[in-house]
């Protein structure tokens, strides 16, 4: 078959991926819901997530509409369009994902009411499965629309960019959302008022599951699909400076394509593989979609380049995100979760101090993973091989996603299983599911910043290749200046970001103890709690500190390549991707592992619930959750997002250099 004949069905294969998570959703929605108690609570949860979504997506309407203008009088009309492209993709996949999400927690808890685990399982991955699968098929029928149309990097940049941009907002704005949410809810609830978990009688508690969804879902999907189609891009870009470009340029393009179809395999192949444990379940639907991608890539590879050693870069990236999933797994599951536990008996300044340690030792592996991956892509492809690599890493993003994606769904069925009033039995499965949740989780956000590292890596040498960089010279004092600007970006972000989370957080905490002191009856469960507000007091306040640090990540490096030059840029973006990497690993990390060593105490280890060691643990879950959700993770997108306005600029940064 013709070379431009493949590319052109490439979209149509990313239409019927569309086509499948649209069935999947449906199929979902024709599930029993549950009893009148659980649809009302499900649907409060529904509102609220579709109103944060509403007025966000309002926010960063007004920056892509001006993004869109500079775009088309600066470059080109096509690269303008290209962005809105992107940026339209984005924005669907977080909102089918979040109405799968939100809909498929009650039905998740009447699952467990109807079949048990098996049953509930299969209802929060098929949920999960449309976030992850609408990802994949989105980015297949943006880029595969493009490349078929242009194959011209300057337009297809604009794609990712689009991408990029809604990726910053989203994870941060839902970031900020549910942690403090969260923290609001905890402080009050379970420490002041010495209620549960998840209790209807807590105010606070629909925003936060709310906030499960608008971060975790939204926020993660935006990254994730940001990471593929810059890798994607990226790869484009490179390929475009080689002999017989088209073959090279092609080649990603296709591996996300043989990538969505192993996904779906995966997805489906769960009905099959539910009946062992769920955790074993879920992985291995994962290797099913990896054992997939690389027998077909394989064999593209060879049909395409006529040789298979950017095959072994590709695999490097793929070996390479797996195994820094383990290494999160070990650091949020394993060993050090007992270790910080048991340093909780001694207090919260011990917790939290233990704490920090292991977020810091758990840089240490998954950054010898990637400089290993970046060593042998490199030997296997120059600088093409680092590109195709992170490519190789996210071709499977439909299961990851899928995977990560569960998380929440299961987490907030928890919720509705405890606010209803389904009984403990029924609890005790959703929070094994829920536990599961916060693996996969932590697996998802260590996957994220690892395949964030190469296609930032990625996206860097591309820019590299656009504007003639032959080396950085770190004796010229204006790269040094850029290196060290960069490298403090990541903490002018976390400034702003746990600020952000403790500022709302206050606020959410006045509120809650008002309504308390105030609604008569409501902590004797005799008068309903007026959740709105919460949900209200928390969507206004993320909105409203998203802004800065999405402005702060496009407009510093378009002012250090306008004003000190493409080789100070090039040292700026060196600086922040190095940093940025350390910092994101060890905050995700270290927050899920304070909040894993929490569970563990509440299990009935060390005095279980209400004892000194739980007290203390709470304290150190309450530092980490902005660690794990909200700063840890934008900083994926800010290397990334810096990289590609960079990339995207490049031609006029050259003209003025």
């Amino acid at each position: 078959m013709h070379l431009q004949t493949v590319i052109g069905v490439i979209p149509w294969i990313g239409v019927v991926g569309m086509v499948i998570a649209l069935v999947t959703y449906l199929y979902v929605k024709t599930l029993p819901g549950g009893n009148k108690k659980m649809m009302e609570i499900a649907e409060a949860i529904h509102r609220g997530a579709m109103v944060f979504l509403k007025r966000e997506y309002q926010i960063i309407a007004i920056f892509i509409v001006g993004m869109f203008i500079v775009l088309v009088k600066f470059l080109t009309f096509w690269t303008g369009v290209a962005f809105l492209a992107g940026a339209s993709c984005s924005m669907l996949a977080g909102y089918f994902g979040m109405n799968a999400s939100t809909h498929s927690s009650n039905r998740t808890c009447q699952g467990a009411i109807d079949g048990g685990t098996p049953r509930a399982l299969s209802i929060a991955f098929r949920g999960g499965s449309v976030m992850g699968i609408s990802v994949a098929s989105l980015g297949v029928i943006g880029l595969g629309i493009f490349f078929y149309f242009t194959k011209a990097p300057i337009i297809i940049n604009g794609f990712a960019m689009g991408a990029s941009s809604i990726a910053l907002f989203a994870r941060v704005g839902g970031g900020i959302y549910t942690k403090s949410a969260d923290i609001g809810a905890d402080l009050v609830g379970k420490v002041e008022a010495g209620i549960p978990e998840d209790d209807p009688r807590n105010p606070g508690v629909i925003a936060d599951n709310v906030g499960d969804n608008v971060g975790d879902t939204a926020g993660m999907g935006a990254d994730l699909f940001e990471s593929y189609v810059g890798s994607v891009v990226a790869t484009i870009a490179i390929g475009a400076t080689l002999v017989n470009p088209v073959r090279w340029m092609s080649l990603p393009v296709i591996l996300i394509t043989v990538g969505l179809i192993s996904s779906i395999i995966g997805v489906l192949s769960i009905s099959i593989l539910k009946r062992i444990s769920p955790q074993s379940a879920l992985r291995y639907a994962t290797y099913v979609s990896a054992a997939l991608f690389v027998i077909g890539s394989f064999f593209v590879t060879r049909i395409l380049l006529g040789r298979i050693d950017e095959f072994w870069a590709i695999l490097s990236g793929l070996i390479a995100g797996i195994l820094i999933g383990l290494e999160s797994e070990y650091f949020t599951s394993g060993p050090p979760i007992k270790t910080i536990a048991r340093s909780s008996q001694f207090g919260a300044a011990n917790n939290i101090i233990t704490g920090l340690s292991i977020g810091f030792a758990s840089t240490i592996l998954p950054i010898i993973t990637i400089c290993i991956a970046i060593f042998l892509a490199y030997h296997f492809g120059g600088l093409y091989g680092i590109a195709i690599s992170a490519v190789g890493m996210l071709s499977t993003i439909g299961i990851v996603m899928s995977t990560d994606s569960y998380g929440p769904i299961a987490d907030n069925a928890g919720g509705i299983a405890e606010m209803s009033g389904a009984g403990e039995n029924i609890r005790e499965i959703t929070d094994r599911l829920d536990a599961l949740g916060n693996t996969t989780a932590a697996i998802g956000k260590g996957f994220a910043i690892g395949s964030a590292a190469l296609t930032a890596l990625a996206l860097f040498s591309a820019y590299q290749r656009t504007v003639g960089l032959k080396a950085i010279d770190l004796t010229r004092s204006s790269t040094v200046i850029g290196l060290l600007i960069g490298s403090a970006m990541p903490f002018i972000i976390a400034f702003l970001t746990l600020g952000a989370v403790g500022k709302i957080a206050n606020r959410m905490v006045e509120e809650i103890r008002r309504q308390f002191r105030e609604i008569k009856g409501l902590l004797e469960g005799k008068a309903k709690a007026d959740s709105e507000r919460c949900v209200d007091i928390v969507t206004r306040g993320a909105l409203k500190q998203m802004v800065l640090p999405g402005l702060i990540a496009v407009a510093v490096p378009l002012g250090i390549g306008f004003f000190l030059g493409a080789e100070t840029l090039g040292g700026f973006l060196a600086g922040a991707t190095a940093c940025g990497v350390l910092v994101g690993i060890m905050m995700v990390n270290g927050g899920a592992s304070w909040d894993n060593a929490k569970k563990w105490i509440e299990e009935g280890n060390l005095g279980g619930k209400g004892s000194d060691a739980h007290k203390a643990a709470v304290v150190g879950d309450t530092v980490g959750d902005p660690f794990k959700d909200t700063t840890g993770p934008s900083m994926n997108i800010l290397i990334k997002l810096m990289s590609v306005v960079s990339l995207v600029f490049a031609p006029l940064i050259m003209g003025i250099k």
